[in-house]
């Protein structure tokens, strides 16, 4: 695709933020990453939910699951560890308790499961189908603090399997999350195509450590936890340009998102959105900031829209 340079510059207001992930429509492309703005409440008064492209609550399982033991976070150079082990009450307790509150906030709402089998993802989703406030899934099949359902998003076939299992179940679009804990992450996002899906994500956190030495112990209970934040930012754009350059459907980056120039660099390199994931921790406005200066950013580049500047990327 060319470059918009050499468009007329548009006016501000006349900037088009609407994307489509597949068949769902979103009206901009920020949306707020997974385990990283609870299930909305938390944040209500301090972010203008209904502006957002989506919000995708905690990651929620078949059943409750304590999670992994503490310590759970460990702040590094850049970025943070994380081993939380998808902490929630369970895909029931959700429908229960957050699922009302999410479908009256006025944005998309794309809710994230995980499973130890693929028969658990697809009785979720089918579960899940249908239900007021859920305009789409995210299936994390990427997890490096759990055992057992990260083994989908590192095998083509398992991979293939599961999305296809799931979009079978279910009449909502479907998005697979993928990791970076991989040799090709470009043939894992092609069987995740092929499976039928509607847009991947990625990348999930990376799988990293932190010791003290003088005590010779880990600084997480799991020894090991998924590092996220500016750290992980050139690895994930890595990841979005090869997953771009190898299947047709759209993607949604993720990875140390924090300025307007992170946003750009990920809609440049391929990707249509965006999720906004450790920046919430430090600056829960961040969304609602980076939106705000998006229509600018894009006229900068003589764009009307998102997607005249999605993917145009200058390989020599």
């Amino acid at each position: 695709m060319s470059s918009p340079k050499a468009n007329s510059i548009v006016n501000l207001v006349d900037v088009d933020l609407a994307v489509n992930l597949g068949r769902l429509r979103l009206a901009c492309p920020v949306l707020v990453a997974s385990g990283t703005f609870g299930y909305a409440r938390e944040m209500a008064g301090l972010v203008d939910l209904g502006r957002l492209g989506g919000i995708l609550p905690k990651t929620i399982t078949q059943n409750p699951r304590p999670g992994n033991p503490p310590p759970r976070t460990y702040e590094t150079s850049s970025g943070m560890l994380n081993s939380i082990g998808l902490d929630n009450d369970g895909i029931e307790s959700f429908i229960t308790h957050s699922l009302t509150y999410l479908a009256g906030l006025g944005t998309k709402i794309i809710v994230s499961i995980a499973g130890k089998s693929q028969q658990e993802f697809v009785d979720m989703a089918a579960r899940l189908d249908g239900l007021p406030g859920v305009d789409a899934l995210e299936l994390n099949i990427s997890c490096p603090n759990v055992s057992g359902g990260v083994d989908f998003g590192t095998d083509p076939a398992m991979c293939e399997a599961v999305v296809a299992g799931v979009c079978k179940a279910c009449s909502v679009p479907v998005i697979t999350k993928l990791t970076p804990n991989v040799t090709d992450v470009a043939r894992i996002a092609r069987a995740a195509e092929a499976g039928g899906c509607d847009a991947i994500s990625l990348i999930n956190t990376c799988l990293g450590m932190a010791i003290n030495w003088r005590r010779q112990r880990s600084l997480l209970g799991r020894m090991m936890g998924g590092l996220s934040g500016p750290a992980i930012k050139p690895i994930a754009l890595r990841a979005v340009f090869q997953a771009a350059q190898s299947v047709r459907i759209p993607i949604v980056g993720i990875g140390g998102i924090a300025t307007i120039d992170d946003v750009m660099d990920f809609l440049v390199v391929g990707a249509t959105a965006v999720q906004i994931g450790t920046a919430n921790f430090y600056n829960p406005t961040a969304s609602i900031q980076l939106l705000d200066a998006l229509p600018a950013a894009l006229r900068e580049l003589g764009a009307a829209s998102v997607s005249q500047v999605v993917g145009t990327l200058i390989v020599e």
